[in-house]
């Protein structure tokens, strides 16, 4: 007798996860403004968020040896989370500072867990190490930003213009959480090949000696 299936699985996770990815990736492309108020007032709603659906994840998904990771995913984002919603705090260097530490702390617990998923055979383990890349990479290129970056330039009719470090910091993120919700969407509505074998009835055993 096969055990019931669970109604909340690492997909429902993953398209989760997507739509507050894809709602923080609009919301900074969609904002005139790119400054680090906005920049981490989106932040902090999308981590927050996601470190509710990452805890109740623990529970409801995975199975007792696998729970660290997205406790401490949780735990990650709901600090970063809590720092950045203090309205004092919402400066430059506490941008960079605050969404470099979250992003490459998460990649790297998601990359390992992901790595140690597939050596188990988990079905989900390469979504875990890829999106575990793009929180290292998102870190790795803030690193790169100089946050007092400033470079005026003009646009012919337009008018001009000044490109500051923070509003490169700030596309950014807005460029990862987008394809973190790209990502996740297609894996989260993909079947995996793990699933797909649990669906299928096994074959009846022959019966010995039915031909006698």
């Amino acid at each position: 007798m096969s055990a019931p299936a669970r109604t909340f699985t690492v997909r429902h996770v993953q398209l989760v996860r997507a739509l507050l990815a894809a709602a923080a990736a609009l919301m900074i492309t969609f904002s005139p403004d790119h400054s680090a108020a906005v920049g981490l007032s989106v932040f902090s709603g999308f981590v927050i968020a996601s470190a509710l659906v990452l805890g109740l994840s623990a529970w409801l998904v995975h199975p007792a040896g696998r729970r660290w990771a997205p406790i401490a995913l949780g735990l990650i984002s709901l600090i970063a989370g809590m720092a950045s919603g203090i309205p004092a705090w919402r400066t430059n260097d506490a941008f960079f500072a605050i969404v470099i530490g979250w992003a490459l702390l998460t990649g790297l617990i998601e990359l390992i867990s992901g790595i140690r998923a597939r050596r188990s055979g988990e079905a989900s383990a390469r979504d875990e190490i890829t999106v575990g890349a793009f929180g290292i990479l998102l870190g790795l290129l803030l690193i790169v930003i100089p946050a007092g970056f400033t470079q005026p330039y003009a646009i012919e009719g337009a008018g001009e213009f000044v490109l500051t470090g923070i509003i490169l910091g700030v596309g950014m993120f807005g460029g990862y959480a987008a394809i973190v919700a790209v990502f996740l969407g297609i894996a989260g509505l993909t079947p995996k090949r793990a699933e797909a074998a649990d669906t299928d009835d096994p074959a009846p055993a022959p019966i010995q000696g039915a031909d006698r």
